[in-house]
């Protein structure tokens, strides 16, 4: 009996976990409001380089937060996002064997509160299916596995 009170009530549990909802961030762009996912069906967490390159690099966490490094090699925390409706459909185009998205970021300066924090930046995030690759503004690159 205790075996079957468990595994009810793991399975339960897991399929809380897995109706969970994607957290939607609503963001502000020149009056107009937006709606950005960390989650797109894609693993588009982890470091993005230049192609051949060690550095610059970008991070992004799953929580919505990253590293921006500059040309400069100085890094600039940063709160990210792919937009998306505001049920949190990713909003993309279909190319050929590629799927193009709508990145923003802005940094994230915990220490000062100024106007520039406010403003969000846009990149576009291209998923490329037949390389596996994708990349931030077509510079910065992540090889994945499906």
């Amino acid at each position: 009996m205790k075996n079957f009170t468990l595994l009810l009530t793991v399975l339960i549990l897991s399929t809380a976990h897995s109706f969970a909802q994607i957290k939607i961030t609503k963001i502000k762009d020149k009056d107009k409001d937006r709606y950005i996912a960390t989650v797109i069906g894609y693993p588009i967490t982890g470091l993005y380089t230049y192609v051949n390159q060690i550095t610059p690099t970008t991070i992004l966490n799953e929580d919505g937060t990253g590293i921006m490094q500059n040309e400069d090699l100085t890094k600039d925390p940063i709160i990210w996002g792919i937009e998306c409706s505001e049920s949190g459909i990713p909003i993309f185009k279909e190319g050929f064997n590629s799927a193009s998205y709508s990145f923003w970021y802005k940094k994230s300066t915990s220490t000062t509160k100024s106007e520039d924090d406010d403003e969000w930046t846009l990149q576009q995030f291209s998923i490329h299916y037949d390389q596996k690759k994708m990349f931030i503004s077509g510079e910065r690159v992540k090889e994945y596995i499906e």
